[in-house]
């Protein structure tokens, strides 16, 4: 059995185990991993080291390398944005709409959790968090699937969210990482239909193409991105300017730098 088939196995054994999952279990087990990446942090910036030693040796691009890169800020930025996702309502189980038939028939139409969500990115370690996290708390289990360049740091955080899982009511198996990052595995993935219920990819333009054309699981499209900002007639010059600048000077290389001013 290969990983790709043996982690998608465990994945959806471990989405059947969350279907009873409460509302408080899950932020638990988001609150225990937020912490433990934060125990973990020595370990976390260790592996990014030696990403930023394999990327320098291939030759990667600053801005690529600037992606990779995890300092005390990011990770506590991480840790950060999953105390946040705590606070936000649990959708599952949200009735959005309810029809009441004459004969009194009661139809509703509410959220349910998807499966098992597979997520193929590239370069930014962060994203093996936030889709870990966001998975758990809709209630899915989810396999990733991140590049080579940021390998040692996805192996590293994962660890961290299973040593966090196991300390709560979550199966550790519902976070998955494909380790073995070489093409024939991602093609594995686009085809793992007995599996994933759902395929998400995240990164450029060619990456997302390539993953509409091969693969056979359901995928949910993202863009390529091109973020605008509007700056109205009435609006403060001194906020517009503050804002602008700081959507592009922050961090160039993110994917959620603005690229257009109207």
């Amino acid at each position: 059995m290969s990983e790709v088939v043996n982690k998608g196995k465990r994945a959806k054994e471990a989405s059947y185990q969350m279907t009873n999952g409460t509302t408080a279990e899950k932020n638990e087990a988001l609150r225990l991993i937020a912490e433990q990446i934060l125990v973990d942090q020595q370990r976390i910036l260790e592996a990014t080291v030696k990403d930023l030693e394999a990327g320098n040796e291939n030759g990667l691009s600053q801005a690529v390398l600037d992606r990779i890169l995890l300092t005390e800020e990011r990770i506590k930025g991480m840790a950060d944005a999953v105390h946040e996702l705590i606070k936000l309502d649990d959708p599952i189980g949200e009735v959005l709409e309810n029809i009441e038939k004459e004969n009194g028939l009661n139809i509703q139409r509410k959220r349910v959790p998807i499966g098992v969500i597979g997520m193929i990115y590239e370069a930014r370690p962060n994203v093996t968090i936030d889709a870990a996290t966001l998975a758990l708390k809709t209630g899915n289990a989810v396999v990733l699937r991140g590049s080579s360049s940021a390998i040692q740091s996805n192996t590293v955080l994962v660890r961290s969210i299973h040593t966090a899982l196991e300390k709560s009511d979550i199966p550790a198996d519902a976070v998955q990482l494909i380790e073995d990052t070489s093409r024939e595995t991602a093609k594995e993935l686009f085809q793992l239909n007995d599996y994933l219920d759902v395929l998400i990819p995240r990164g450029s333009e060619n990456l997302i193409k390539v993953v509409l054309r091969e693969s056979t699981v359901p995928v949910i499209e993202t863009g390529a991105g091109n973020c605008h900002i509007y700056v109205d007639e009435t609006a403060s010059k001194t906020m517009a300017n503050d804002i602008v600048l700081n959507a592009k000077l922050q961090r160039p290389s993110v994917c959620n730098a603005v690229e257009t001013v109207l």
